[in-house]
């Protein structure tokens, strides 16, 4: 684990950027998808527990206990926490965020295409939908060319893209099926990041996924007895090396993209590797290692998970101490797992940012 003067030294220097953005979905979600619709409106994402820890112990649309990555990234910058683009009484002089719980790269009409059923997806604000509204706002907020802005301001396109393969595991589709998605999917960020570019963005962090096969509804629904179906962390393999799979197609795009752009910052963030950090310390970092697997609100089965009774429903109880649990509710993770995976990640992104000094 980093030790106080690493974090210190990492705050200091990232105090330099000035601003930043946000392109994603329920990982960086500060609040859109619940004031985007009735159904966010309605959804338990808008009520306690979730935002339990949150400061004035108030839901916010945060999919977590508390605070988010990109929330622990902007103090880290010396920021305040990012607004939802959504929050018609937000504050966006120090950056916004557009992501969207549920969201996906790809639009709804070509995951059709791919026969994964858009009628379970809970948003259409897919990653073109979110570039429009950065656009409309810069185009709002500058009253001339924000390149001048920006050049400070550090931008995070995703995590986005793993909803796509959540959907379609969920919906029976199998490996191959959603290995074959990822061209595509890749293609869509990449074009992204361009359009970011754009804008006059000239340090872009694009976070792969997550080592999706230790997350508890998956482990949940693809549970198995058979043994050599998991890995030394009690994951299921084919599941993270679909994860693996996507995140080498994606790597591999930003180094050609870097080759285009030889003047442009663009960081790689490995979800993948600060997760399995994050499994391999659980016990020295605080988590419980009876809980590592489970989730802190939730009920049932060996990773305290049910998708009939979510978190937020009634009669689904929450753990005695959050900070004690990687995973909150099945699917996303704690503040406390969250808060340690940023401090990771900027660790593992200091050297590549090039900010000025």
């Amino acid at each position: 684990m980093l030790d106080l003067l690493q974090v210190l030294s990492i705050i200091s220097f990232l105090v330099l950027l000035k601003s930043d953005a946000q392109l994603g979905d329920s990982l960086s979600d500060t609040g859109n998808f619940i004031r985007e619709s009735f159904l966010g409106a309605l959804s338990p994402f808008a009520k306690l527990p979730y935002g339990q820890h949150f400061p004035q112990n108030k839901s916010t649309g945060r999919c977590s206990d508390g605070l988010l990555m990109i929330d622990f990234i902007a103090l880290g910058c010396g920021l305040p926490l990012l607004n939802p683009y959504k929050d018609q009484n937000g504050n966006f002089t120090h950056g916004a965020n557009f992501a969207v719980a549920g969201a996906t790269a790809l639009p709804a009409e070509i995951l059709i295409d791919t026969k994964i059923n858009s009628n379970s997806m809970i948003t259409n604000s897919s990653l073109n939908v979110q570039l429009d509204w950065m656009f409309t706002h810069f185009k709002s907020t500058c009253s001339t060319d924000c390149s001048k802005y920006l050049r400070n301001a550090l931008f995070l396109v995703g995590e986005i893209g793993g909803n796509e393969f959540n959907y379609g595991l969920l919906q029976g589709k199998t490996l191959e099926e959603l290995r074959a998605m990822v061209p595509e999917v890749v293609q869509i960020i990449i074009n992204a990041v361009k359009t970011v570019i754009g804008f006059g963005a000239v340090r872009i962090v694009i976070p792969g996924n997550f080592p999706i096969g230790c997350i508890p509804n998956l482990l949940t629904i693809f549970f198995t007895n058979n043994s050599t179906a998991y890995d030394e962390y009690h994951c299921l393999k084919d599941l993270n090396n679909l994860a693996l799979f996507y995140n080498h197609h994606l790597q591999k795009a930003i180094q050609e993209l870097e080759k285009e752009y030889p003047n442009i910052t663009l960081i790689y963030g490995d979800y993948y590797n600060a997760y399995l950090w994050l499994l391999q310390n659980a016990t020295s970092l605080g988590f419980d290692k009876y809980c590592i697997w489970k989730a802190c609100c939730g009920i049932g089965g060996a990773y305290n998970y049910d998708k009939s009774r979510i978190c937020g429903a009634p009669g689904v109880p929450i753990c005695g101490n959050p900070a004690t649990y990687i995973n909150w509710d099945g699917v996303h993770l704690t503040q406390a797992a969250y808060k340690l995976l940023a401090i990771w990640l900027i660790d593992d992104m200091l050297p590549k940012l090039k900010c000025p000094l």
